[in-house]
C-alpha cells in the first residue's frame, strides 16, 4: 500500500507542476499555444510511464492489481482533461486541426515540436525519479529501464491495424462530443481510453499518441525506429483521418466538397402543391 501512496504522491506533485505552469503561462502568454501543448505531454506522459510502472510490475513488486492499473489510468486520463482544458499533447489532434484549416503552418510545426519535447522532459523526469527506488517496484523498474518491455506485442501490419481502429474509434467519439459540456466529455473518453488500452494491451496498448507512444515504448528493444513509427505514428495518422472523413465528410484542407454526405433537402413539397399557394 505504500508504494501506492508513493505513485500518488508522485501523480499530485507532477499534475501540481502542470497545474501551475499552465496557469502561468495563460496568464503571461496566452499566445504561445505550443508551450501548452509542451506543458501537457510532458504532464500525460510523467503520469502514464508511472501507471506503465505499475502495469508491468505492480502486480508483483507491490501487490498491485489489473483494477489498480485500469483505475489509476482512468483517473490521470480524468485530471489530465481537466487541468488541461484546450490542449491535448497529442500530435494527432493538433495535425486534424491543421485539416481542419484551424491552425497554420508554423503553429502546427511548434506545437508538435512541442509535444515531443515535453514527452522527452517527462522520460528524463521518471527516469530520475526511478532512481532514487522509493519502493521495491521502483528499485526493479530501475534495473529494467535499459531493458524494458516493448508495448508492441503484434505483427506490424496487425499493430498497425489496431492502432487505426483504436484511433478511428477515439477521433470519432472526440467528434461527436466536441460541443458537450466538459463535465460529460472529460470522463467519457478517459473512459473510451481506458478501455482501448485494456483491450489491445496484447497488441500494441492502443495509445492513439505518438508522443505518448514514442516515450512509452520507442526506446524499448526489440523493433527498429522504423518499425515503431509505422505502427505508433502512421496508424493514429491514417485512423484520425478516416475519422475526419467520415464525420464531416470531407477533409477541409484538400476539399471543400462534402465527399460522403448530399446536401439536398430530405423532404420536398410537390411542384404543384406550390403553385397552388402562390397564385392564392
Amino acid at each position: 500500500m505504500s508504494g501506492l501512496n508513493i505513485s500518488l504522491g508522485y501523480f499530485i506533485t507532477v499534475v501540481a507542476i502542470g497545474a501551475f505552469a499552465r496557469v502561468l503561462l495563460v496568464r503571461k502568454r496566452p499566445q504561445w499555444s505550443f508551450l501548452a501543448e509542451f506543458i501537457a505531454a510532458f504532464v500525460l506522459v510523467a503520469c502514464r510511464l508511472e501507471v506503465q510502472t505499475i502495469s508491468e510490475i505492480g502486480q508483483w513488486a507491490g501487490g498491485l492489481g489489473s483494477d489498480v492499473t485500469l483505475t489509476m489510468l482512468f483517473l490521470a486520463i480524468s485530471v489530465h482533461g481537466v487541468i488541461m482544458q484546450g490542449v491535448t499533447g497529442n500530435p494527432s489532434v493538433t495535425l486534424m486541426g491543421f485539416l481542419q484549416k484551424e491552425t497554420g503552418v508554423l503553429s502546427t510545426v511548434l506545437s508538435l515540436a512541442g509535444q515531443f519535447a515535453g514527452a522527452q522532459l517527462a522520460l528524463l523526469l521518471a527516469g530520475w525519479y526511478w532512481t532514487m527506488e522509493l519502493t521495491d517496484m521502483h528499485m526493479i523498474k530501475n534495473l529494467m529501464t535499459a531493458e524494458c518491455s516493448t508495448s508492441l506485442q503484434a505483427p506490424l501490419i496487425q499493430g498497425t491495424i489496431t492502432e487505426v481502429v483504436s484511433a478511428l474509434a477515439f477521433h470519432l467519439a472526440a467528434l461527436s462530443l466536441h460541443h458537450r459540456s466538459q463535465l460529460l466529455r472529460t470522463p467519457l473518453l478517459a473512459l473510451l481510453l481506458t478501455f482501448l488500452y485494456y483491450v489491445g494491451s496484447g497488441y500494441t496498448s492502443a495509445y492513439v499518441n505518438p508522443s505518448l507512444a514514442y516515450a512509452l515504448t520507442f526506446t524499448c528493444p526489440g523493433h527498429t525506429m522504423a518499425e515503431y513509427a509505422l505502427v505508433y505514428w502512421l496508424g493514429p495518422f491514417v485512423g484520425m483521418t478516416l475519422a475526419l472523413l467520415l464525420y464531416r465528410g470531407n477533409i477541409p484542407l484538400f476539399f471543400t466538397k462534402n465527399l460522403l454526405f448530399s446536401k439536398k433537402t430530405r423532404f420536398r413539397s410537390p411542384k404543384g402543391k406550390n403553385s397552388e399557394e402562390k397564385r392564392k
